[in-house]
């Protein structure tokens, strides 16, 4: 049968974000409002149009930068503790009204994020706790951010449950640390990504016990209060044996 362009109609090909840190005890994600057309003055996640000339990875660290301010680096050339990588491929004929657009959503982690920037074709951006911006819990003013806009309400609940499992079984909560943590600093991320209670000492001889977890660095902080409080860093393993299981809730 011979080629015949009309039958597959043009359509282009998007990044959207999902940026977590942990702000106040509590996971957060990045979420940008829209300043133009579709979905005007909505909230939505960080993303854009994927230039011809540019990567999948290229375009996400662009609108990234346009967007907020914000820098995350891939894994050639990221800065320590940050984290980035592909989370999930999104499809649906009807998910943007002004053609068949495909969405390549990436997950970012890093620890402590400043305060975003809005540019670009943002109006306005800004942290929010994760139950907020997916409609299970109330900001300070009482508002609820969701829905976001697009279908971003189920790229970012992917986002949150991929960064949630890989806790379990990998090192990367130690993305949301400084170079050098505590435990105690170390389990209040656990605590803010799964949104659990932890009890203290069993946590800290899970951690300390599973091979190549952590490395202690000789170093000591007061900066939570009290006694010094031994300083490590994240070891080599990628792959936690035993695992960190989620408690059930």
């Amino acid at each position: 049968m011979p080629y015949d362009p009309s039958a597959f109609p043009p359509f282009a090909v998007t990044v959207d974000l999902v940026v977590l840190t942990v702000r106040r005890h509590a996971l957060c994600a990045l979420a940008v409002r829209r300043g133009e057309s579709p979905y005007q003055g909505m909230w939505a996640l960080p993303g854009g149009f994927v230039r011809a000339d540019e990567d999948l990875a290229s375009a996400a660290e662009r609108e990234l930068t346009e967007e907020t301010g914000l820098l995350v680096h891939d894994q050639g050339s990221r800065p320590a503790g940050a984290h980035l990588e592909q989370l999930a491929t999104y499809g649906d004929p009807e998910r943007d009204p002004r053609m068949r657009v495909v969405s390549v959503a990436h997950l970012a982690l890093a620890p402590d994020l400043p305060a975003p920037t809005p540019g670009g074709d943002a109006r306005g951006a800004r942290w929010a706790p994760v139950d907020v911006l997916l409609g299970d819990g109330a900001g300070r003013d009482g508002d609820h951010t969701a829905p976001l806009a697009f279908d971003h309400d189920r790229i970012l609940a992917d986002g949150v449950e991929r960064a949630r499992s890989k806790i379990e079984y990998s090192s990367l909560a130690t993305a949301f640390c400084p170079p050098e943590f505590t435990v105690g600093e170390l389990r209040r991320v656990y605590e803010a990504v799964w949104g659990v209670a932890l009890d203290p000492r069993n946590f800290h001889r899970k951690v300390t016990g599973t091979p190549g977890f952590l490395v202690p660095t000789g170093g000591t902080t007061t900066r939570q209060g009290g006694r010094p409080a031994q300083l490590f860093q994240a070891g080599g393993a990628t792959l936690l044996n035993p695992p960190m299981l989620r408690p059930e809730i």
